[in-house]
C-alpha cells in the first residue's frame, strides 16, 4: 500500500503543471547549458522511470533527500516540524473520540428532546463549516478584538522557560486545535447518534431494560461495547483528514509544522520535500489503521476467527 501511495505521489507531482526550474526558464540572463546542469545536479534530467528507482531506493535508506529550495536535508527538516503536527493532531482525535462520544450518546438517549435537537444542529453546524473561514472567524473575534488569543506562531517575542514554555505554546495552539476539533466532531456526532439508536432498539437492549437494570449498567455493559468497534474503526480512517486540515490550519496561523513546510513546498515545487511530507503522512495514516485494527480485536476477540 505504501509503495502504491508512493508511486501515485510521484506521478501527480510530477504531471503538475510547472515545475521547480520554471522560474529559471523565464529569466532572460539564465542560460539554457546552466538550466540544463542544474537539472543534471538535481536528476531532473532522468527519465521519470530512473528518477522514482533512486528515490525509492534513498527512501529505503531513510535518506529523503536535499531540498531544492533551502539545499537542507529534507529528513531533517521534516522531523524538525512533525512533533508540534503530531500534538495537534492527537490532541484533536482525543477530543473528538471524547466529544463524540458523549454528546452522540446524549442525543440518542434523549431523542426528539430539545438536547437531541441542540445537537443534532450544532453537529450539522460542525460538519458543514470550513475550517479555514472558521479560522478567521475565530481571528477577528478572539485575536482582534477580544485580543484573548495571538493571532499566529507558536511562541511569544518574549523568551520563556521551564512549565511557561509549555503554557505559553498551549496558548498558541487553542484558536487552531479547538478549531481542528469542532470541525471533526460533526460527523463522528451523527455517526455515534444513528448507532446508538439502532442499538436502544435492539431485542438484547430491551431485555437489559427489563431486568430493571440503571441507565449506568445499560452504557457500560450494553451500549459502549457495542459502540466502540465501529467508532475505533472510522476514528482510523479519519486520521487522514485530519493531517490534511492541519495543512490549511497551520499556513493561516504560521505555526511552524509539516502542514506549512508541505503548503510552501508545493508553491515553490520542491519535489523532495513534497515526496518526503506525503510517504510520512502515508506511514502515520497506515500505523494509524493498523492500531484501530489492533484495537479491535482486543475490543472484539472473534474478529480474529472470522
Amino acid at each position: 500500500m505504501l509503495l502504491l501511495i508512493s508511486l501515485i505521489s510521484f506521478l501527480a507531482i510530477h504531471t503538475a503543471p510547472n515545475s521547480f526550474l520554471t522560474a529559471g526558464e523565464l529569466n532572460p540572463n539564465m542560460t539554457p547549458e546552466a538550466l540544463e546542469k542544474l537539472k543534471a545536479v538535481y536528476g531532473l534530467d532522468k527519465s521519470l522511470y530512473e528518477q522514482y528507482i533512486d528515490w525509492i531506493r534513498n527512501i529505503l535508506t531513510l535518506n529523503f533527500g536535499i531540498s531544492f529550495v533551502s539545499g537542507l536535508n529534507v529528513s531533517d527538516a521534516i522531523l524538525k516540524r512533525l512533533p508540534i503536527t503530531l500534538v495537534m493532531n492527537i490532541i484533536a482525535l482525543v477530543s473528538v473520540f471524547i466529544l463524540s462520544l458523549y454528546l452522540g450518546i446524549k442525543a440518542a438517549l434523549n431523542y426528539e428532546k430539545k438536547s437531541d435537537y441542540f445537537i443534532r444542529q450544532l453537529s450539522l453546524l460542525s460538519f458543514s463549516m470550513p475550517s479555514f473561514y472558521l479560522a478567521l472567524l475565530f481571528i477577528i473575534f478572539f485575536a482582534i478584538k477580544l485580543e484573548l488569543f495571538p493571532i499566529a506562531g507558536l511562541h511569544s517575542l518574549e523568551l520563556r522557560e521551564g512549565f511557561s514554555y509549555y503554557l505559553d505554546m498551549a496558548w498558541h495552539l487553542a484558536l487552531p486545535v479547538t478549531i481542528m476539533i469542532f470541525t471533526g466532531v460533526g460527523s463522528m456526532i451523527i455517526y455515534i447518534r444513528s448507532l446508538t439508536l439502532e442499538i436502544l432498539k435492539s431485542d438484547y437492549y430491551y431485555f437489559a431494560r427489563s431486568r430493571r437494570l440503571s441507565q449506568k449498567e445499560l452504557l457500560r455493559y450494553y451500549i459502549l461495547p457495542n459502540l466502540l468497534p465501529p467508532i475505533v474503526t472510522l476514528l482510523g480512517l479519519s486520521l487522514p483528514g485530519l493531517i490534511g486540515g492541519s495543512v490549511i490550519l497551520e499556513s493561516i496561523f504560521g505555526i511552524e509544522g509539516m502542514g506549512q513546510l508541505f503548503f510552501m513546498s508545493a508553491l515553490s515545487r520542491d519535489y523532495p520535500v513534497i515526496m518526503g511530507i506525503l510517504i510520512i503522512t502515508a506511514f502515520l495514516t497506515l500505523l494509524g489503521n493498523m492500531i484501530a485494527d489492533l484495537l479491535l480485536l482486543k475490543l472484539n476477540p472473534y474478529m480474529n476467527r472470522a
